[in-house]
């Protein structure tokens, strides 16, 4: 019978499956197929886009406003300019509410009780809910208040209640992966749990929060369902002025454009999907400047 030092020097064998079993080799295989014929398809996309918008990438896309009958002066002015507006209106009713909502789940909720189990439930199932039923709650709750569907308030709104959940689970995310001895240390100098974590947790977790919630804000930057739900123009010749006004978003109106017959529709809808792809981007580098600028490691 094998000793306590016999068994502790003896190599280990994994036993079953080894990783170059052909049913892993398989797999790997197909993995990498997929992954790469994902990644052409992409490709080819974008360069097909890029190529059909060449001729319209000039100033007039961004100053000129959309046109039915003359496609080849039309715009995107009037679609940039919404898309900023209800993106930042967005952004001012979902960014302070989910942070807050993150921050009692997770550092001051009692989990033990019942209405903070239904909300954790609540909160991963919300996340996954097609957009278009959030434009059917906003819809439903503009006729209740009296609220006009198609203005930039609206708009705001469902895509407010869209990044919602997003935003409280990253953030969420971002507060666990903060120290426990960071917290501990400023209970243990005196400081109350509020001032832990306004001064220690929040600041420490910033690189993870403004990554999730600028990508939260990149994934309603492309939404068109719920907008034009709630009665997004598809044509207007005039900039958004307030959150009680008309709007278009650059989704919306290449949706229009690219169910139009003419040819030179189809290239302004290129291009102003070269812009939109342009502007998520930027958001996207935006989110990696500030998590490669702030992030710490413990």
């Amino acid at each position: 019978m094998a000793t306590i030092g016999q068994l502790a020097t003896r190599p280990l064998k994994a036993q079953g499956n080894s990783e170059k079993s052909p049913a892993s080799m398989v797999f790997l295989v197909a993995l990498w197929v997929a992954v790469t014929f994902a990644i052409l398809t992409l490709v080819i996309l974008l360069v097909t886009s890029f190529m059909d918008a060449l001729p319209r990438l000039d100033g007039g896309l961004f100053t000129n406003y959309s046109s039915q009958v003359s496609p080849e002066t039309a715009g995107a002015r009037a679609a940039i300019i919404g898309s900023l507006w209800v993106i930042g209106a967005t952004a001012i009713m979902a960014i302070p509410l989910g942070i807050a909502a993150a921050i009692y789940l997770e550092e001051f909720a009692n989990p033990v009780r019942w209405y903070n189990r239904l909300i954790e439930v609540n909160l991963q199932n919300l996340a996954a809910v097609p957009a278009i039923v959030y434009g059917m709650l906003t819809a439903g709750l503009a006729l209740t208040i009296g609220l006009r569907r198609g203005v930039v308030l609206a708009g705001a709104i469902a895509l407010a209640l869209l990044i919602l959940p997003v935003i409280i689970i990253t953030t969420r995310e971002a507060l666990r992966s903060v120290p426990a001895e960071i917290r501990q240390g400023s209970l243990a100098l005196g400081a109350t749990q509020l001032q832990t974590v306004w001064r220690q947790t929040l600041p420490s977790a910033v690189p993870g929060i403004a990554t999730g919630t600028i990508l939260a804000l990149s994934r309603a930057l492309g939404e068109a369902a719920p907008l034009l739900l709630l009665g997004g123009l598809v044509f207007i010749r005039y900039d958004p002025d307030g959150l009680f006004s008309g709007f278009t978003t650059l989704p919306i109106q290449i949706f229009n454009w690219a169910g139009q017959p003419q040819v030179e529709f189809q290239e302004v809808a290129a291009a102003a999907i070269i812009v939109l792809l342009g502007m998520l981007l930027l958001m996207n580098a935006l989110a990696i400047v500030i998590r490669n600028r702030f992030q710490r490691r413990w």
